[in-house]
């Protein structure tokens, strides 16, 4: 989790190994020289130990720092200094490593007494977590509490995922609801971590697996394939849904889109006619002979050109016999018949 400073610097080994060196030379004699060589020690000594409070953090570490035993201060990466034993304490902790918990199963291997727990409705279900996560303050992680990488976090994590399991029944654990389960699990422990005061942000909690008893399996299982079956009708059915309605709804509106026309047309005939109808009102009030000849010629106009006429020229022996039997397809004029004209007909028809 962290690494310690570096080992405290042995001064009598030093004093040690000094007074050898001056000895070496012939200068371990007089009183003056003693005192000299002691001071140099001490000085050297001193030189020796202020050299070993530099230290070095990675990018991802973060340094507390303590004086006296009380923590003083965080350092960043790079280079530093600190007071060295046994004045300073130093402790370097990687602070972006995400770390992972396992709840009932240590890589392929269950822990039956970690993942067994009582459903809502009072069913045993198995049920295995997987926590990552990361620090968040280093101070409360180094010492306001106590093993939180460690038994802390598990049994605080064991204690969420009972509390959440324990408030739903199995169904809704096994299927559903999982989902849910995660999110609850995930607030619950960061409570327990914050309320420890372990400087510990979960990152994640995920389900690995959830399975009920082996001797209900199989009906389990029967259970989550019907709800399977089930969203997937839904889903053709919502598909065909989306389909039917989006051109039942263009055909609706295609349908107003003409009536609105179809309406249109005829107001703006009737309204025309209308008009119509006015203007020869007005022109019959100032003429009427006039307007009612000038009608009678517009209504023959409109008339005679869809009907058959014939003219019978009494000259020529024509006469009104001619024109019986007209229905049977026979020219009752024969092959000296005159020619039809259209036009007003003759005074003698």
């Amino acid at each position: 989790m962290y690494r310690q400073d570096d080992p405290e610097v042995n001064l009598e080994q030093i004093l040690e190994r000094i007074s050898n060196f001056f000895k070496r030379f012939g200068l371990g004699g007089g009183g003056s020289g003693i005192v000299y060589g002691l001071l140099g020690v001490i000085v050297v000594g001193v030189i020796v130990w202020l050299g070993t409070g530099f230290y070095t953090v990675a990018p991802a570490e973060v340094a507390a720092l303590r004086r006296f035993g009380i923590f003083e201060d965080t350092a960043p990466s790079g280079l530093h200094w600190w007071w060295p034993n046994p004045i300073g304490n130093r402790s370097v902790v990687d602070v972006q490593q995400r770390r992972r918990l396992e709840i009932g199963i240590r890589g392929a291997i269950p822990f039956l007494e970690e993942s067994q727990m009582i459903t809502g409705d009072e069913n045993i279900v198995d049920v295995q977590l997987l926590v990552q996560y990361e620090i968040k303050d280093i101070e409360k992680f180094l010492f306001r509490s106590v093993d939180p990488a460690g038994q802390t976090i598990k049994d605080a994590s064991e204690s969420a995922l009972r509390q959440v399991v324990g408030a739903r029944g199995i169904d809704d654990v096994l299927t559903i609801e999982k989902e849910a389960v995660q999110v609850d699990t995930k607030e619950l422990l960061q409570q327990l971590m914050d309320t420890y005061e372990t400087g510990i942000r979960i990152a994640e909690v995920k389900l690995l697996n959830v399975n009920p008893p082996a001797e209900v399996q199989d009906a389990f299982d029967d259970v989550v394939r019907a709800r399977e079956d089930k969203e997937r009708i839904i889903n053709l059915a919502d598909a065909y849904e989306e389909d039917i309605l989006p051109r039942a709804r263009g055909d609706a509106q295609r349908i107003l889109q003409e009536a609105e026309g179809f309406r249109a047309q005829r107001v703006n005939d009737a309204t025309g006619q209308a008009g119509r109808f006015t203007s020869i009102l007005e022109e019959y009030r100032k003429s009427p002979e006039v307007t009612r000849q000038r009608l009678y010629l517009e209504a023959m106009e409109d008339v005679l050109p869809g009907i058959t006429k014939y003219i019978v020229d009494s000259a020529n022996g024509g006469g009104l016999l001619q024109l019986l039997n007209l229905n049977n397809g026979q020219t009752p004029l024969g092959p000296a018949a005159p020619s039809v004209q259209s036009g007003p007909a003759a005074p003698n028809q």
